[in-house]
């Protein structure tokens, strides 16, 4: 079964320096119907506008995934951190048993845009970590390329559940295959551009619920598009 999550549909934030859409229920948004897939609990979608930014604010039990669309985000935390994020840059905050941090556009000039995913961990009250990575030349150069999964493989940062994620880029008539075993669930979230997942077709900010069979699926750029994809157990 493949299921379309239209961007139009979408929740949305508007607090002057912040654009957000959200993809389940979050914050003010609540629709019983789009309370998350699997262990996927949030997709937001953040324009953030020069010199705006999240303040110090807390989390906990949650695997936080960023990915940097334009702009640099800039981030700090309680155990330490203090970092800046480009474009192509993909950010995990295991949040453990509690973390505090921050998050601002890093430009008094330019504007910020990046997803933001939560996904719910394998195990509470584990010690927070960090790790950030840029993956745009790869993502460029293999059509897609896995950015987190449970064990770190291929260069991968190291996410506290049973999940894969992805970072994609494809140009028209481009085309990868992501592979998941029969019974898994499949999320793709496109940001720019436009796709063909399957029998769907997608435009940005449009998500896709898909029930994998076990077979490949098919990811076919139509118009020169960035997206992430998720394989959840």
């Amino acid at each position: 079964m493949q299921t379309l999550r239209p961007s139009a549909e979408r929740g949305s934030t508007q607090l002057g320096w912040l654009d957000s859409k959200h993809s389940f229920s979050f914050g003010g948004y609540h629709d019983p119907q789009h309370m998350g897939y699997s262990v996927l609990r949030v997709v937001n979608d953040d324009e953030v506008a020069p010199g705006g930014g999240f303040n110090t604010h807390g989390h906990r039990d949650m695997e936080i995934l960023s990915y940097v669309l334009r702009g640099t985000l800039e981030h700090r935390d309680s155990i330490g951190n203090s970092a800046k994020m480009p474009a192509g840059d993909v950010q995990l905050m295991s949040a453990g048993r509690g973390i505090q941090h921050s998050e601002f556009n890093s430009s008094d000039t330019e504007g910020l845009r990046f997803l933001q995913m939560w996904v719910i961990p394998a195990e509470q009250g584990t010690e927070p970590r960090y790790e950030q990575k840029g993956f745009a030349e790869a993502a460029a150069e293999k059509g897609m390329v896995l950015a987190a999964s449970p064990t770190g493989e291929d260069g991968s940062l190291t996410i506290g559940q049973d999940v894969k994620f992805y970072v994609g880029h494809l140009t028209p008539e481009r085309q990868v295959e992501l592979n998941a075993s029969a019974g898994r669930k499949l999320w793709v979230q496109v940001a720019t551009g436009e796709l063909q997942v399957g029998e769907l077709s997608l435009k940005a900010g449009d998500g896709a619920a898909i029930e994998a069979d076990g077979s490949a699926l098919a990811l076919t750029g139509v118009a020169e598009a960035d997206f992430v994809a998720f394989d959840l157990p």
